[in-house]
């Protein structure tokens, strides 16, 4: 049987893609990359899945985890943004390792911006010549039930310096789905990148409407200055760099090109990708007080 590892395991992602290869049959033995064993165990327990201590600020714990890996999913946990430090050597013990294939979970729209992590981790990943498939997300549905989720349930409103930008959306159990078949067959999507996107864009104020609309109350969207957003956001005890990956991924859309959506869903899982109406029906309670 063909070992797999899914790094992130016990993440949104994580936890989409193992959802997602529970329900398909297959032959693969799966690897789910942990910090601690011991306390992700209960998180995990639904899934027939091996657990391995991996965690990416400890170099001692790749080789371990890499041994006899034939497909890796690799992602970056946000709070991780130097490359070099911990990135390049991830690579090179893939490589040592003899990794076959390599998932990675970059961003959609990487390719055009040499600011973020991900554009540079992409790098790192064709310069290891190991076949890869580079899967590129639109903005995460799942960001309302996360990180925009305080100012949504406590205030009533969507807090953020996007302007009148649109946006391309994505639910992450769609990210799941997708990456759940490059698993299956990677030879099919060996050195692609595709973008990942439902078949609308919408603006801010267009989420806040559905919002609205669905939850049956009001949801108002304010679009601030930097200097407030930032000051608002640290006397919210969100940390200094937090705050800057927000800024980057709301403002600066601000002064690019608008993004595109892509069929990339339905023509790897054959299905159509969530819309944001239905990914509010079905997430209603995580979106309410």
């Amino acid at each position: 049987m063909k070992k797999i590892l899914i790094t992130g395991a016990t993440g949104n992602v994580g936890i989409e893609v193992l959802n997602s290869l529970s329900k398909i049959d297959h032959q693969l033995t799966i690897y789910a990359a942990v910090r601690d064993i011991e306390k992700d165990k209960g998180t995990l327990k639904d899934f027939k899945i091996t657990l391995i201590k991996f965690d990416f600020e400890e170099r001692s714990t790749y080789q371990p985890a890499f041994e006899n890996c034939e497909v890796l999913f690799l992602l970056r946990p946000p709070q991780l943004s130097e490359v070099d430090k911990i990135f390049k050597p991830i690579m090179e013990t893939a490589v040592q390792c003899a990794v076959k294939h390599i998932i990675f979970l970059s961003v959609q729209g990487v390719e055009k911006s040499a600011l973020i992590p991900h554009h540079k981790i992409e790098k790192l990943v064709l310069e290891s010549k190991i076949p890869y498939t580079f899967l590129r997300p639109a903005y995460f549905m799942q960001n309302f039930t996360t990180t925009l989720r305080h100012d949504l349930v406590e205030s009533n409103r969507i807090f953020l310096p996007a302007g009148n930008s649109k946006f391309t959306l994505v639910d992450v159990s769609d990210i799941g789905d997708v990456t759940a078949k490059v698993f299956i067959a990677p030879y099919k999507y060996t050195n692609q990148a595709y973008e990942l996107t439902c078949n609308e864009k919408l603006t801010f104020s267009q989420m806040a409407t559905e919002l609205s609309n669905l939850l049956h109350t009001t949801i108002n969207y304010e679009s601030p200055i930097l200097a407030k957003f930032f000051l608002v956001k640290r006397k919210e005890g969100i940390p200094t760099m937090l705050i800057l990956v927000m800024i980057m991924l709301h403002y600066l859309p601000r002064f690019q090109k608008e993004p595109v959506a892509t069929d990339s869903v339905n023509s790897i899982t054959g299905h159509q990708p969530n819309t944001f109406s239905q990914f509010i029906i079905q997430n209603r309670k995580k979106l309410l007080k």
